[in-house]
């Protein structure tokens, strides 16, 4: 850009002194022609690096996701491909064999319907109970009734023995009956406490719950559920709108099921483009600014965006915890730069960014609009001369 613009000012120059000879072609006046286009140049590049900074590194970032198999097993399918095919969200990427993890389901479910049925058994077991305490007291209500008329024919035939009317027999077949009538009310009430010390143990189970389940139906539930997740697992399907790299698993390959072993990775499909400025080109950016960048993989394409953010940090700003005190050098380490994130904007966010790739960008700044119309024609030159492969062989 500066070059035409001199080629511009060189063609007036030749005009007006040269060809139509308007002024005269001396001294002052040539010594004036040579000035201000220096001093042009320099007040147009200090005021473009302030209002519309540029930058010469830009990068595109994009995340990764190691795939890690929840389960063991052997693979039986790999239905995707490494490359630039997307694969969207909940795509299946690979499946383990399911027959032992469907058996462990089957396993559970037979044990969770019999302890279901312990469960049904356990509470009639509970109702006979209270049947047999409801008996029990009945029964001995019964008999204490009886035993109480069998004492009071007791007195009486006491009494009539006493004074010679009544009969002696008569005397020791009451008292007879008394004695087994008592051993049938001793044994009614010992029947209540047999009764009433099962129903403790039934309800003592019962009560030993979970949720309001069963505890013993509820821990075989809890196995079941974390079986059918186990088998769930053995489809194993994408996070993500991602592409699928450094792919090595193959069916009949064996996972294991281990955090550090992952099988393959995805590459998000939507990166995160930044560009690293200088410290003190910074001072006049702010989030929303326009923003412009063209790619090395993508010659002659402008992409438009916005300022997101600027990561107000950088690697030289950190100090570990230590016990050595810092070393110092004769000489201070280089400024770094400070990254600034951009927003892609609607038209261009279904352009693919390749992970990796570089290029220019320039912000325009809020301030002096009108000179921004030199750094965006320097932007698209660039970019033209990215077809350029500058290569001797």
């Amino acid at each position: 850009m500066e070059v035409l613009l001199l080629g511009i000012y060189c063609f007036f120059v030749w005009l007006i002194f040269i060809k139509l000879k308007w002024l005269p072609w001396n001294i002052a006046t040539q010594v004036t022609a040579v000035i201000i286009p220096i001093v042009a140049l320099g007040v147009t590049i200090l005021a473009l690096n302030v209002v519309a900074p540029s930058s010469p590194d830009v990068r595109v970032y994009k995340y990764t996701v190691p795939i890690v198999s929840q389960v063991r097993g052997r693979v039986v399918e790999v239905p995707v491909e490494e490359g630039n095919r997307l694969v969207h969200k909940d795509d299946v990427l690979f499946r383990v064999d399911p027959t032992p993890y469907q058996l462990e389901v089957n396993t559970l479910e037979a044990q969770l319907v019999s302890m279901q049925g312990s469960q049904r058994e356990l509470l009639e077991q509970e109702k006979g109970a209270y049947a047999k305490i409801e008996e029990a007291q009945s029964r001995a209500r019964e008999i204490a009734a009886r035993l109480a008329l069998t004492k009071k024919r007791v007195e009486q035939y006491r009494e009539l023995a006493g004074t010679g009317a009544g009969s002696r027999f008569d005397l020791e077949r009451a008292e007879t009956d008394a004695l087994e009538q008592q051993g049938q009310l001793d044994a009614a009430r010992n029947a209540e406490s047999q009764a009433r010390a099962s129903l403790g143990q039934i309800r003592q189970k019962l009560n030993s719950t979970v949720k309001g389940e069963y505890s013993q139906v509820a821990q075989v539930r809890a196995q079941l559920e974390n079986a059918r997740w186990e088998l769930s697992q053995t489809t194993t399907r994408s996070p993500c709108d991602c592409y699928v790299v450094n792919l090595q698993l193959r069916p009949g390959g064996f996972v294991a099921g281990l955090p550090v072993n992952p099988v393959m990775t995805l590459l998000e499909a939507n990166g995160q483009v930044v560009a690293f400025y200088g410290q003190n080109e910074l001072h006049a950016i702010e989030p929303g600014n326009e923003v412009e960048f063209a790619l090395k993989t993508l010659p002659g394409k402008i992409i438009k965006g916005k300022v997101d953010s600027i990561v107000w940090a950088q690697g030289q700003g950190q100090m570990q915890a230590s016990g050595a005190i810092p070393v110092t050098t004769p000489t201070a380490p280089p400024a770094g730069r400070f990254a600034v994130k951009f927003n892609i904007s609607d038209r261009d966010r279904e352009q693919f960014f390749a992970a990796g790739a570089v290029g220019d960008a320039a912000i325009y700044t809020d301030h002096l609009h009108a000179i921004h119309i030199i750094r965006k024609v320097i932007l698209r030159v660039g970019s033209y001369l990215n077809y350029l492969v500058l290569k001797l062989h």
